[in-house]
């Protein structure tokens, strides 16, 4: 509860949130009147945010072949990039990950959830002085639903049955109840555009605190203040620059240095020399995050469910925990949800390191010779040093494995999701049907494990349309099992989000929506003194 109230009381003294809303969020989560309205107090007597500066970011993630296209935003540094001139229909709370509204001001359900009505808020202007439009809400989610458009939310839009206009409202129909659509539209892909994008979806003109003033791909992105941006609880500085930082020790360079303000990524290894630079402040936050090796589960030879039950059950998970992650994080399962999520399914036994197990796999596999991993230090802080450790433990079980380290530079077009056995991350989605239509649902564009399950994805669509709690919360039991038991997945750590920045930055907000205060840092924080 003291996170929630903290959170509430930040939002007040940001100007973020109206007493009316403050009270009415403050009391459901279960303070008496008098206690909000002292919080409410507070909240509003604390400092005030300053505005000005140019904030600059050091950040990895970004690579040469970086796309403007929402629809093809794939890398940390994108993401960060989209978040500082777009919105999307509805945001989630730092805190609760609940639906909060965003260019949508207010949405309602039918009894069956099939039906939704998405209110579009008024008086709101895209960075080229045009003002939004109902219609600019229903071509951008068109345009998402188009597989020519390569979207990665493509997944979770081939739900929607259609999309049309009631006046001032989106109504959407889906093929079938989901009682977490508000949360799903949350997908940092869906930006909205002017005419959807379809215009140029290259253009960056969207209704978000700032304007895009130039885009080098992998190398900078720059951006000035939206004079007419319909929020006052947010963008504080004036310019921002975002710059790519691939090479770990630069990026921790420059911010002892003071060339930059914020990195992202911080090698755990590395947070005890950071704590000993006098202008720096570790930010660690825990969420849905995780280090993945992923193995395609439709190409030899990992289309053999004994090797994958092999290569398992050889990763030493504790000791990559603790070698790799400093203890930032927590152990994984092999399967993509952990207690942040609603409905977690309790009681699956940890897989642990066991090579007498994975020696027996591996024979039965009938597999010789080595097998290749894909890596780069890219693909999360530490993968290079995974890949050996899990070399190593792997040795162990009698499997030699051949750790082939790849550049960062194109990394993520041309090995993820294209080699069938690599290194890589998951920043996590505000939803288990989020999370698995976008990664293992078998017409997913980001199924990235090849799992191919017709069963699995009649369970996922039941799942999501299914009203009683205790049902539904079996069918993600069900489907986890699936995924850590037969599934290419290897999952052996949830990571805190791990980033570091100057100490005059204020305003940070630890978000477990995703990093980098779920991709917002820019836009949240100020620049003291």
């Amino acid at each position: 509860m003291s996170d929630f109230t903290n959170y509430l009381k930040g939002r007040v003294s940001t100007g973020g949130m109206s007493r009316r809303e403050f009270m009415g969020r403050a009391m459901a989560a279960g303070l008496t009147l008098t206690a909000a309205s002292t919080l409410y107090a507070a909240g509003a007597a604390a400092q005030e945010p300053k505005r000005g500066g140019h904030l600059k970011l050091g950040l990895e993630g970004g690579s040469a072949t970086d796309s403007k296209d929402p629809a093809k935003f794939l890398s940390q540094f994108m993401f960060c990039v989209g978040r500082c001139w777009g919105d999307m229909l509805v945001e989630s709370e730092p805190l609760t990950g609940a639906p909060v509204p965003a260019l949508a001001e207010s949405w309602e359900a039918s009894a069956d959830a099939a039906t939704w009505t998405f209110k579009i808020r008024k008086g709101v202007q895209f960075h080229d002085g045009k003002e939004l439009t109902v219609d600019d809400v229903i071509a951008t989610l068109r345009r998402h639903t188009d597989e020519k458009s390569e979207s990665g939310a493509l997944g979770v839009m081939k739900s929607i049955k259609d999309i049309a206009a009631d006046g001032d409202n989106v109504v959407l129909t889906l093929t079938e109840g989901n009682a977490d659509l508000p949360l799903l539209l949350t997908d940092y892909h869906l930006v909205i555009q002017p005419n959807g994008g379809n215009d140029d979806p290259l253009a960056s003109i969207g209704t978000g605190p700032y304007k895009m003033t130039s885009f080098e791909p992998g190398i900078r992105a720059t951006f000035e203040r939206n004079q007419n941006d319909w929020r006052s609880d947010r963008g504080y500085v004036d310019s921002i620059e975002i710059i790519g930082m691939n090479d770990a020790t630069a990026r921790i360079a420059a911010l002892a240095s003071g060339q930059v303000h914020y990195i992202n990524r911080v090698d755990p290894k590395t947070v005890s020399m950071l704590e000993r630079a006098p202008n720096v402040e570790i930010l660690s936050t825990s969420g849905r995050g995780h280090y993945v090796f992923i193995m395609h589960c439709n190409t030899a030879p990992f289309d053999n469910n004994d090797l994958r039950l092999a290569l398992k059950y050889a990763m030493d998970r504790e000791n990559m925990l603790k070698t790799v992650l400093g203890g930032y994080g927590k152990v994984g399962n092999d399967f993509p949800i952990n207690e942040t999520y609603a409905l977690f399914p309790e009681g699956i036994e940890q897989r642990a390191y066991d090579p007498d197990k994975a020696a027996f796999h591996f024979k039965k596999s009938g597999h010789s010779g080595p097998v290749l991993l894909r890596t780069s230090e890219v693909a999360f802080p530490g993968a290079v040093d995974a890949a050996v450790l899990y070399q190593e433990s792997a040795k162990k079980a009698g499997i030699d494995i051949e750790v082939k380290r790849e550049p960062g530079d194109g990394y993520w077009s041309n090995v993820w999701n294209v080699q069938p056995f690599s290194t890589s991350y998951w920043g996590g989605r505000p939803t288990q049907d989020q999370m698995y239509s976008t990664a293992y649902l078998s017409t997913a564009d980001w199924n990235d494990t090849r799992f191919l399950r017709p069963d699995f994805d009649k369970i996922l669509l039941e799942a999501r349309s299914e009203l009683d709690e205790a049902k539904r919360k079996d069918m993600y039991r069900d489907m986890a099992m699936m995924v850590r038991d037969e599934g290419g997945l290897i999952l052996p750590m949830f990571n805190d989000f791990v980033n570091a920045a100057t100490k005059n930055v204020k305003g940070y907000v630890h978000d477990i929506g995703n990093d980098m205060s779920n991709g917002y840092v820019a836009t949240r924080v100020w620049l003291e003194g």
